[in-house]
C-alpha cells in the first residue's frame, strides 16, 4: 500500500533518522520518560508477578509465560501499571513492553515513567530497528554487553504532538495486529508441514513404501504384515525383521575432545569436529560449526564416511545425522557404524523417530543420557537392504519437497517481519503521513 507523506520536513542531524516532518519536535528520551524503577529485594510473604528478560517477546512488545507468584531472587525492580520496560542487555535488545499491572522484574529492564507521551507509540519508537542499532553501539561489556540508562537517556526522539501519537500508535496496532495474524498463520502451516514430514518417516520406516512408491522401486505394493513383538511398533511388513541395533552394527562409540580444547587445535576450514549444536531437522550433517586443525585431529577419534551421528546427552538428546565425509565428533555425541545389513540412511531416517523414546528412556541425572550400551538396544525394523535403500531414495525425495516447502513459509515470513518493521520505523520517524489511513480505519472499527 502507498502511504500519503507529510508536506515540509526539516533535518535531524540524526544520521537513522535525518529528518522529520516540520511540526514535530526533537526530544531526548530523558525529557519525555523518567527512569523510575526502584530497586526491591524479594518478598516471599507478597509475591507479586515477576518479568524476566526471557519473558519479553522481541520486536513485537508482548508479554509470554509471565510468573504469576514467582519470588525472584536477589533484587529486582519494581514498576508499575502504565509503564513502559526496556531491556537494556545486547542480547535481549529489541525487547521492550508496556505494563498494565504492579510487579517485578529483571533488573536488566529499564522502568520507563511517562510525562507528556503516548506510551503505545513510545513503545513502537523503543523497537524500531533505528533505536535499537543506536543503543546497541553503545553497549560495553565482553560477557554481557549492556547499554547505559546514561546513553539512552540522551537518544533524540523526533516526537509528534500528543493527538498525532495517539492516531500513529492506533495505526501501527491495527497494521501490527494484521501482519502478526498472517504470520501466526504461516507459523501455523510450518508446524503441519513439520508434522506431516515426521508422520511420513515414521510410516515409511515401519509399515514400508506406498503402493505407487513399491511398484516404481520394484517391491510388492501391498506386503502382508505380522506383529512385530514390539508393543509400540505393532504390526510390520512380512518379510522384515525386528532386531536390536546391536546386531546391525560394526561399532558404537562416542566422541572425544583434544587435550585442553586450545585454540591451536582448531581452524577455519579444517576437518569437521561435530557438536549437537550441528544437528538440525534435515538428516545430512554439513559443515561444523567447529572444524579441527591438522593437530586436532591427531588426538580424537575419527569416523569413517556415512557414519550416523546421535546426541546422546542434554537437551537435544535423540537428535541425529549422518556424516557425508570423514569426520570426528565431542563426547556428546554417539557415533554409530552400520554393518552391511543396515543402510546407513535408512537408520538415520529410522532413529529419527526414536527421537521421543530416546528422551524418555535416557537415564535421568543433571541431564539425560542415553549410553553406547542403551543405544545398541534400540529395537529397529530391518527391511531387506534393496527396500531400505528404496525406503531411503523416497525419502530424501519427499522430505527435500517438504523441506522446500518450509522455506518458502519461512522465506515469507521473514518478509513480513521486515515489511512489519519497516512500517512502524517509517510511521514513528515521520517518513509516512498516516493519519487520513487511521482516521477512515478507526470510523470503519
Amino acid at each position: 500500500m502507498k502511504y500519503a507523506v507529510y508536506e515540509d520536513y526539516k533535518s535531524s542531524g540524526i544520521g537513522w533518522i535525518r529528518d522529520f516532518p516540520a511540526h514535530w519536535e526533537l526530544k531526548r528520551l530523558k525529557y519525555v520518560a523518567n527512569r523510575a524503577e526502584m530497586k526491591v529485594e524479594s518478598d516471599e510473604d507478597n509475591p507479586l508477578p515477576y518479568i524476566g528478560l526471557e519473558q519479553v517477546e522481541p520486536w513485537t512488545g508482548r508479554i509470554v509465560d509471565l510468573y504469576d507468584d514467582l519470588v525472584p531472587t536477589g533484587v529486582s525492580n519494581r514498576f508499575e501499571a502504565g509503564d513502559t520496560l526496556f531491556g537494556k542487555l545486547r542480547p535481549y535488545l529489541a525487547k521492550a513492553c508496556n505494563v498494565d499491572f504492579d510487579g517485578l522484574c529483571s533488573s536488566e529492564l529499564l522502568v520507563l515513567r511517562g510525562k507528556t507521551y503516548d506510551r503505545n507509540f513510545l513503545l513502537y519508537h523503543l523497537l524500531s530497528h533505528g533505536f535499537i542499532n543506536l543503543v546497541d553501539s553503545s553497549t560495553y561489556g565482553s560477557k554481557m554487553p549492556r547499554a547505559s540508562w546514561d546513553f539512552i537517556g540522551i537518544c533524540e526522539l523526533p516526537l509528534p504532538p500528543i493527538d498525532e501519537q495517539q492516531t500513529i500508535a492506533r495505526f501501527l496496532d491495527a497494521k501490527t495486529a494484521q501482519i502478526d495474524a498472517l504470520v501466526a498463520q504461516k507459523r501455523q502451516l510450518i508446524a503441519k508441514l513439520k508434522e506431516k514430514r515426521s508422520a511420513l518417516i515414521a510410516r515409511t520406516v515401519t509399515r514400508g513404501l506406498p503402493p505407487e512408491a513399491a511398484k516404481a522401486a520394484g517391491l510388492e505394493p501391498h506386503p502382508e504384515m505380522k506383529n512385530s513383538g514390539v508393543d509400540w511398533l505393532g504390526e510390520v511388513p512380512e518379510r522384515w525383521k525386528v532386531l536390536p541395533l546391536r546386531r546391525l552394527i560394526k561399532f558404537v562409540k562416542t566422541g572425544n575432545t583434544p587435550s585442553g580444547a586450545e585454540d591451536h587445535h582448531f581452524e577455519e576450514n579444517g576437518f569437521n569436529w561435530y557438536s549437537p549444536s550441528d544437528f538440525s531437522d534435515d538428516i545430512y550433517l554439513g559443515l561444523a560449526n567447529r572444524a579441527l586443525s591438522a593437530e586436532g585431529k591427531t588426538e580424537v577419534r575419527i569416523f569413517p564416511e556415512k557414519t550416523v551421528m546421535l546426541v546422546g546427552i542434554g537437551a537435544t538428546i535423540g537428535k541425529v545425522g549422518i556424516a557425508l565425509g570423514e569426520c570426528s565428533c565431542n563426547q556428546q555425541i554417539n557415533a554409530i557404524g552400520c554393518n552391511s545389513k543396515l543402510d546407513p540412511v535408512f537408520a538415520t531416517y529410522y532413529l529419527k523417530i526414536l527421537r521421543d523414546f530416546i528422551v524418555k528412556c535416557g537415564k535421568f541425572t543433571t541431564l539425560p543420557i542415553i549410553n553406547q550400551d542403551e543405544t545398541k538396544n534400540l529395537v529397529f525394523t530391518v527391511p531387506p537392504l534393496s527396500e531400505q535403500s528404496a525406503i531411503a531414495i523416497y525419502l530424501d525425495r519427499e522430505t527435500i519437497e517438504i523441506d522446500r516447502l518450509m522455506v518458502q513459509v519461512d522465506e515469507a515470513i521473514s518478509r513480513l517481519t521486515e515489511y512489519r518493521q519497516a512500517l512502524i520505523t517509517s510511521a514513528v520517524t515521520g517518513k509516512i503521513d498516516v493519519r487520513a489511513v487511521a482516521s477512515l480505519e478507526t470510523e470503519m472499527a
